[in-house]
């Protein structure tokens, strides 16, 4: 707990955690001469002062907790507490706040809280710094425990406290504050903070803005549905913050939302940065150029992904390459590539494209052989195979078949209401059966003349 404390801390910045965590101020030297300091600064609240016997038990104490000796330095912090009749409410807070140190220091998160309640307990015989320090600790601690309710509740006065005294608490405890609603999964709490935050930074000139606090916020609006927002946010990660992940993100949501040409153009930017790196990346970039009717260069991509070893020689992915081999009309190596897809795979539509690029090639045998294949193993739009099959029959002078095979695609289209695949397939049957009449006739004519 004390480490995760700890990383909390560093989010606050050198001067905040001095000021308000009250981790660091600790020691009763310190102490005072902050004391001193805010005295200059402006006009603060009037405590009891330290005595020098107490200023003395304080120094030894500091002594001991910087050898690490946290059990000696209880000993002394424990007399002390029991003759506290002794000592004013300004003591008292110094040494119940040491006591808190302590707890912490040994992971003990209840005993810590204890003594910080304590030491606000002392009311205005302690000085501004360390209660607000003790607040904003507290408000960490309720936090961490998970009572977050308990720290909102101690953030809201602290925050009160700090413009009364005039101070500028600056943007971190408003982020933090979103922390706490986003953990309370209050999502429009925390998405006001985090807004708030990131606009008093940007007044401050604190630039650039956190990477965390745009992902805390990016991820506030996923959350939300509010695409447009977690575009912005993208925008200014690929420019402050540029990675793999946000320039993916950034294509994907614009994919999403529609902008077609812009989740090109964010992968373009993605791949001339070298950000793309991963299989899936270079399958999705392949496809969004075949999508963008531009297979040359989809294919190029694709080849280049297996070549350096990115991409995996899975059906799958081979038959993604054939695609756009096939569709930029490189039939010869398209024609390789979904051959050694159709080996790994029983997707019947790997043999289907096979079946169009053999009739491209004019490999009848193959065509068929692929057709039968992908008919048997199963297609969307079966109709569409049994044009091909029907192509290939009658080139191979298979009239009977192929008349039958386009008789089949006929019905298949019809009761899938297409009607241009029904027309094509009423084309081929009509020319098959005057192709027929037409060799009677001529075979009737050879026949008279040898007669």
């Amino acid at each position: 707990m004390a480490s995760l404390v700890a990383v909390l801390l560093l989010d606050f910045g050198g001067q905040a955690v001095r000021e308000v965590t009250g981790f660091e101020s600790f020691s009763a030297m310190d102490s005072v001469a902050f004391a001193a300091e805010e005295r200059k600064r402006r006009k603060a609240r009037r405590v009891p002062n330290i005595s020098e016997m107490t200023y003395r038990k304080f120094a030894q104490v500091q002594e001991l907790m910087d050898l690490k000796e946290y059990d000696a330095a209880l000993e002394v912090l424990v007399d002390m507490e029991q003759r506290s009749r002794r000592y004013n409410g300004n003591e008292l807070g110094q040494v119940y706040s040491m006591f808190a140190v302590i707890m912490w220091s040994k992971e003990n998160n209840a005993g810590t809280i204890h003594y910080y309640e304590k030491v606000l307990e002392q009311g205005d015989d302690i000085t501004e710094g360390l209660e607000h320090g003790t607040m904003y600790s507290l408000a960490q601690l309720y936090f961490v425990e998970g009572e977050h309710q308990r720290s909102l509740d101690m953030m809201e006065i602290w925050l009160q406290k700090k413009e009364e005294f005039g101070d500028d608490p600056g943007p971190n405890p408003r982020y933090f504050m979103g922390q706490v609603y986003y953990a309370m999964k209050d999502y429009p709490g925390a998405t006001e903070q985090i807004e708030l935050a990131i606009s008093m930074a940007e007044a401050r000139d604190m630039l650039p803005i956190k990477e965390n606090w745009w992902q805390l916020l990016r991820f506030l609006y996923f959350e939300q549905d509010k695409w447009d927002r977690v575009l912005d946010v993208l925008h200014v990660l690929v420019r402050d913050y540029p990675k793999r992940d946000y320039w993916v993100q950034l294509a994907g949501i614009y994919g999403q939302e529609g902008f077609e040409r812009e989740q090109v153009l964010a992968m373009e930017v993605a791949h001339a940065g070298g950000f793309l790196d991963r299989e899936r990346d270079v399958l999705n970039y392949g496809g969004l150029l075949m999508q963008e009717e531009v297979p040359f260069r989809a294919a190029k991509w694709i080849q280049e992904g297996f070549d350096d070893e990115l991409v995996e020689s899975t059906a799958k992915n081979l038959q993604s390459l054939g695609q756009a081999y096939q569709l930029a009309q490189d039939v010869d190596d398209a024609i390789p590539v979904l051959e050694d897809a159709g080996k790994l795979s029983d997707d019947g539509e790997i043999f289907s494209r096979l079946s169009q690029l053999y009739l491209e090639k004019d490999q009848y045998k193959k065509c068929t052989d692929a057709a039968d294949s992908a008919l048997e193993k199963g297609v969307d739009r079966e109709y569409n195979a049994e044009i091909v099959l029907g192509m290939c029959l009658f080139n191979r002078d298979r009239l009977t078949q192929a008349r039958s095979t386009f008789v089949t695609a006929r019905r298949h289209a019809r009761a899938d209401k297409n009607e241009s695949v029904e027309r094509i397939c009423n084309q081929w049957i009509t020319y098959i059966d005057r192709d027929r009449i037409r060799r009677d006739q001529l075979a009737k004519a050879e026949a008279e003349f040898a007669g």
